[in-house]
């Protein structure tokens, strides 16, 4: 363990956060949605964020994992995988059932972080191009992976289009970069129009979002043909389909994504689904796997297998956590998340983290715990299934790594025991 990464680590986050109607909000929405994973949350007003860089100290924990085991009793945590880290010296201070592999819902995005910082640059983009042969009047949008595309994106490839002086009046889109099935095994059919997901092509606008760019709202079942179509609407092309990018063409038109650490960031604050899927085949074309679930799921395990973290009875089937097929355990989880806290290659996923009471899937959440503002935690959610993986800063300045997986619960009580749990890491 190196000083000056607990150093770096250990801050004290003093957050003030919305009450009143937007709590009240927060509650109705998880009480709505509570069998499956958020899309990004109302947002509440900035918060104002103190950070005080605290050093790390010796401290009796030896009350720590009697305080635990009685909150664990709890009903509303009947299948429960748990453990606790203590980053500063490595030590395993309390686990239950840790290495026993549940259903790990989108606390699965944890993996997807961890494998894409090993194998993604911070400021990777992804290039939309658009192409044309010689001759021809039908321009190809060649699909890059950019789920986040934006109506300004769509203009600014219509503005270059219209530069480049071509008579276009067909566009086309090829979404060969990705291969195999666009849903997952273990996925709900119903979670499209549900507004969870949406069907995995390498070109969509806002995640496929149809009538907001934000939130739970139902997704597109042609997603990539819905780029096309922005496209040639500002062109006023009035043929629209799907097609391979034909030999000899040349780019006409091309924007870039938001780099790699932003579209990390909005996939774990807000638990975007989409993103997570896209991010898993980026990392999985950036290790020479198939772009499909299988390629990247794959690659996603073998890169944390080679970085010596125990991969042994994990099973994933998505990068996203919406299967319901999925099996991790807490032990991986955690040592993840302790890894991040004292070494420099995963280090960049504890800022992706929702602080506990301040943001993200969060935000609602600590309202009167002393965890409010200490916690930093990835959340999942399925039916039955709550999740909750990060890191808890303690009074001594110590920084305690943690999950605390439950399968078999009511949500809002498995979460309000979570978040108790983490509070108790704060006292220490």
């Amino acid at each position: 363990m190196k000083a000056k990464h607990v150093a770096w680590i250990a801050v004290t986050i003093l957050t003030t956060a919305a009450v009143g109607t937007t709590a009240a909000l927060g509650v109705a929405v998880h009480q709505e949605y509570s069998a499956l994973d958020h899309g990004q949350a109302p947002q509440a007003p900035a918060a104002q964020q103190l950070v005080t860089p605290q050093e790390p100290s010796d401290v009796d924990t030896s009350g720590m994992a009697a305080r635990l085991e009685e909150k664990a009793k709890s009903p509303a945590l009947p299948t429960l995988g748990a453990q606790v880290i203590n980053t500063t010296d490595g030590e395993v201070l309390w686990e239950h059932d840790a290495t026993t592999p549940l259903i790990p819902a989108s606390s699965t995005k944890v993996l997807t972080a961890a494998a894409a910082a090993l194998s993604i640059e911070d400021d990777s983009r992804l290039t939309t191009e658009v192409l044309r042969a010689p001759g021809s009047n039908t321009a190809v949008i060649k699909a890059a992976g950019d789920v986040w595309m934006t109506t300004e994106q769509m203009d600014e490839l219509a503005e270059q289009i219209l530069a480049s002086g071509e008579g276009i009046d067909t566009v086309f889109i090829d979404t060969s970069v990705w291969s195999g099935d666009e849903q997952a095994p273990g996925w709900d059919p119903g979670n499209v129009d549900g507004g969870f997901v949406a069907p995995m092509q390498p070109a969509m606008l806002y995640g496929g979002r149809i009538g907001d760019t934000v939130g739970d709202v139902p997704r597109s079942h042609t997603p990539a043909l819905d780029v096309a179509n922005a496209v040639a609407t500002r062109i006023d092309a009035p043929n629209v389909g799907t097609g391979p990018v034909p030999e000899g063409a040349e780019v006409i038109a091309s924007v870039e994504s938001e780099p790699f650490a932003q579209r990390a960031e909005q996939m774990m604050k807000h638990s975007d689904n989409v993103m997570a899927e896209a991010i898993g085949r980026e990392l999985a074309i950036a290790t020479g796997a198939e772009a499909s679930f299988e390629g990247a799921t794959e690659a996603t395990l073998q890169l944390l297998a080679d970085s010596s973290f125990n991969t042994d009875n994990i099973t994933i089937h998505d990068n996203s956590g919406l299967s319901e097929d999925n099996r991790i355990t807490a032990d991986l989880l955690t040592h993840i998340v302790a890894d991040a806290a004292t070494e420099d290659t995963l280090r960049e996923i504890l800022g992706y983290l929702p602080v506990a009471g301040g943001e993200g899937t969060l935000a609602d959440r600590y309202a009167d715990l002393s965890g409010r503002g200490f916690v930093r935690a990835k959340t999942g959610t399925l039916t039955g299934v709550s999740a909750l993986s990060g890191t808890a800063l303690g009074n001594s300045g110590n920084v305690y790594a943690f999950t605390f997986l439950v399968n078999d619960g009511d949500i809002l009580g498995a979460r309000a025991a979570q978040d108790a749990m983490a509070s108790v890491l704060r006292d220490y």
